[in-house]
């Protein structure tokens, strides 16, 4: 039964779970694939490597900054608010409800590869 009910959470749905409790437990450092509704896009991070900064919400409400390095992949452009952001990258707890980076490849492949996907196109 368990199983059965396991797959068939819808997929967007499972992930807002476990980044649910990530969110309430304090986690870090895992991968995590989702999606969200932009809010709003934020100034670049200029501070060492260069970060294109989009906040989203997620389906259950929660809040989410991307920090994308735009020194190693495509800056996504064309982003406006409301639209759907697919996210694939490494979750940091901060007390606003998260950062997900790595969304790029990683040069030196000692790290998962990571992506975000805007209107069919993905960047990493």
């Amino acid at each position: 039964m368990l199983i059965l009910f396991t797959c068939c959470i819808p997929y967007a749905f499972a992930n807002d779970t476990v980044l649910a409790a990530a969110y309430k437990n304090h986690k870090s450092d895992f991968q995590i694939q989702g999606r969200g509704f932009v809010i709003k896009q934020l100034a670049d991070d200029n501070k060492g490597s260069r970060h294109q900064r989009i906040l989203i919400r997620l389906a259950s409400g929660q809040t989410l900054l991307i920090a994308h390095n735009i020194d190693l992949a495509p800056r996504v452009k064309a982003l406006k608010e409301q639209d759907v952001i697919e996210f694939y990258g490494e979750y940091e707890w901060n007390k606003k409800g998260g950062v997900v980076h790595w969304t790029h490849r990683d040069p030196k492949n000692n790290h998962a590869h990571g992506w975000l996907r805007h209107q069919g196109k993905t960047y990493q």
